[in-house]
């Protein structure tokens, strides 16, 4: 009897599991085009999969030896029983790797059970529950149907109840883990989710050591092209892909500093959405964590809707987008490679650039970009007021130095300027001809860029790249990571093409090269903070500890830092725009510095001196790596000499 409905019901489930797909295709291809290499992607897939998302997946041993078991061994088992009980391809050992394929899963499913038994809150419930059951009816189902296929159990074995019980199990599984794989349900992100990989927006990602993590920029002479995101539909089709790929594991909520300072943003929902707008409807049916203070089902919307409505109900509330500090911590954890953050962007461009719509002091601070230059509005011929006793070489002098400092809008900060005195002290102990542009410096962009203003970022951004252009030098030196992001990651794409130092990273190069020394350190512990745009963005964690290292610091870590680094809240215009919250983010980064029982947290950000310097009764002095290295400096040992004496320090 299982002969003869196996195959039926087989077949049956990849028709209709053919038709869902077909139904999701067509429903992301309500997005603006984007051209993918389709060949080389799908080509690509199995390597993104097995290794970069892995390399994610990994992070979480148990997690990733569970996923392992169960969704290989669910492939495998899907393959080989389309075989053996498909077309009847039995004899010989195919039977018996359906019976390994099955087991394995099985193995994987229960450890599924144990995580599902008392999930932690950023997984999502609700259909997610049933999960864990659906998986073992259909790896059970199918390593029992294969035992008299394998010659373990008679051809003939049990009743004909018992052949219509297994029949039934068998449709329990294959209607959630193939039908439902494209129709809708938990494991939709299988379907989804390999795909995405293949045909992904930052396709740059995948591959060892590599990052993509500047904006795309509009084409704002296309006056056909949407100034943003305005509708679902405005998302390219491979973003809405993405956005359907989401596992709804939470660990981009676990992570998210807006979301645990309890501000209306929380990025799994966020994406969650987004896919309800890709289908229209309501977002009743979520089953994970709510924004803060936003309860679940008031939020609609459909394919050529408003995302943020005006007025009336909408898939999403201005101020959640504004909650971002756009850290990357989600896009960083996310084990599916989602971009929230650039979506995030592309939806705040359209509230800005269509209706002017920045909360708080964001339009001010725009204003200020346009008319000055710089966000404080202050005078553009005041940017080198600090360094007046500093005699700096300025490259409309020089025309040409092995280095341009770039000072950013920390030269109009009075906090900011001890940092800058310090740079210049360490690069003149190193002997480093350098230069500045002066009051031919402007703004970076970075805060009109991610505050949705693409024009005035590319006005910013094109006359900088043209004042560069009249100079010669090797690389761009700068303390401020949001400057050296911009400037070596999204400048290139206007025309722009540098290369860009972080001053940890350069001061580590000048150590190793033994252009600098120090005096050892006497002072107590320390810690180390690692900046967002630093980090994350760009990788870089070993400059600044390697600095801290030669001055004789042991660096008392934080439990969040590298890659899981807190943000200190000052990011992405979160300052500007000022949602408020049950907490405050710098708050939250000033306690994990207390944990650590550090004395004084080094910083390599502006952003981050001034977000952490504000905290109320901190425990530790927040001092930036320049600071500290301009502080030990001491008398270069003479040539030839074998090892790093201490003398005098340099004045």
């Amino acid at each position: 009897m299982l002969e003869t409905l196996l195959p039926i019901l087989i077949f049956a489930a990849l028709g209709l599991a053919v038709i869902g797909a077909w139904r999701r295709v067509r429903l992301w291809r309500q997005g603006r085009p984007s051209a993918v290499p389709l060949l080389k992607g799908l080509a690509a897939m199995p390597r993104r999969y097995l290794v970069d998302l892995h390399h994610v997946v990994g992070r979480d041993k148990v997690m990733s030896n569970t996923h392992v078991a169960t969704a290989g061994g669910f492939v495998a088992a899907a393959v080989l029983m389309i075989l053996v009980h498909g077309l009847g391809l039995a004899q010989g050992v195919l039977g018996w790797l359906l019976l390994a394929a099955s087991a394995t899963m099985f193995v994987g499913s229960l450890f599924v059970a144990r995580r599902r038994r008392n999930p932690p809150a950023r997984l999502s419930k609700g259909p997610w529950m049933r999960l864990p059951k659906s998986l073992m009816a259909f790896s059970l189902s199918v390593f029992a149907i294969t035992l008299p296929a394998v010659g373990l159990l008679p051809a003939d074995f049990g009743h004909w109840l018992l052949a219509l019980l297994l029949a039934a199990v068998v449709v329990w599984g294959l209607g959630e883990m193939v039908f439902g794989m494209t129709w809708g349900g938990p494991m939709k992100h299988a379907f989804a989710g390999a795909l995405h990989l293949a045909f992904h927006r930052r396709a740059e990602r995948f591959g060892e050591g590599n990052r993509s993590t500047g904006l795309k920029a509009l084409d704002l002479d296309d006056e056909a092209a949407p100034l943003g995101v305005e509708t679902p539909s405005d998302f390219t089709w491979n973003q809405l892909l993405g956005f359907d790929a989401c596992v709804q594991c939470g660990r981009c909520e676990a992570v998210c500093p807006a979301f645990a300072a309890g501000q209306p943003l929380n990025p799994k929902k966020l994406i969650q959405d987004m896919v309800v707008g890709l289908a229209g409807g309501s977002d009743a049916a979520y089953a994970g964590s709510p924004y803060p203070g936003k309860p679940v089902g008031e939020h609609f919307g459909s394919p050529h809707g408003p995302i943020v409505a005006r007025e009336g109900k909408a898939l999403v509330d201005a101020e959640t987008l504004w909650s971002c500090t756009t850290c990357r911590a989600c896009v960083e954890e996310c084990p599916m490679m989602i971009e929230h953050v650039d979506a995030i962007v592309d939806m705040r461009r359209h509230l800005t650039l269509e209706h002017g719509n920045t909360p708080n002091k964001g339009a001010e601070v725009l204003d200020n970009l346009i008319a000055t230059d710089n966000p404080g509005g202050f005078d553009p011929g005041s940017r080198l007021h600090w360094a007046a006793d500093l005699n700096l070489p300025l490259m409309a002098d020089v025309k040409q130095a092995e280095v341009l400092l770039w000072l950013g809008d920390g030269a109009f900060d009075m906090r900011n300027q001890r940092t800058l005195r310090a740079l210049v002290k360490v690069l003149r102990a190193a002997e480093v001809e350098f230069a500045v542009l002066g009051n031919e410096e402007r703004d970076s962009g970075d805060v009109a860029r991610r505050l949705g203003d693409e024009a005035t970022f590319q006005s910013l951004a094109k006359r900088n790249i043209a004042t560069l252009a009249q100079y010669r030098f090797q690389r761009i030196v700068t303390c401020d990571p949001h400057s050296f992001h911009v400037l070596g990651n999204e400048y290139g794409e206007l025309g722009g093409n540098y290369e860009v130092r972080h001053h940890s990273t350069f001061i580590a190069e000048l150590y190793d090269a033994g252009r600098l020394a120090f005096a050892p350190w006497k002072g107590g512990n320390v810690t180390y903070h690692d900046p967002c745009y630093l980090g994350r963005y760009n990788g870089e964690y070993e400059a600044p500890r390697n600095v801290l290292k030669a001055l004789g610091i042991e660096v008392k870590e934080m439990e969040r830092s590298g890659f899981r680094s807190r943000c200190c809240g000052g990011g992405g215009g979160a300052p500007i725009t000022d949602i408020p919250g049950e907490r405050r983010i710098p708050d939250m980064r000033m306690n994990d510095v207390k944990e650590t029982g550090a004395e004084l947290v080094a910083v390599g950000c502006p952003q981050c001196t001034a977000m952490l310097e504000g905290v109320v009764d901190a425990t530790a002095e927040v001092r930036d790596i320049a600071e500290l290295v301009a502080d030990a400096l001491v008398a270069r040992p003479a040539a030839g000499a074998t090892h790093r004496p201490q003398a005098e320090e340099v004045i």
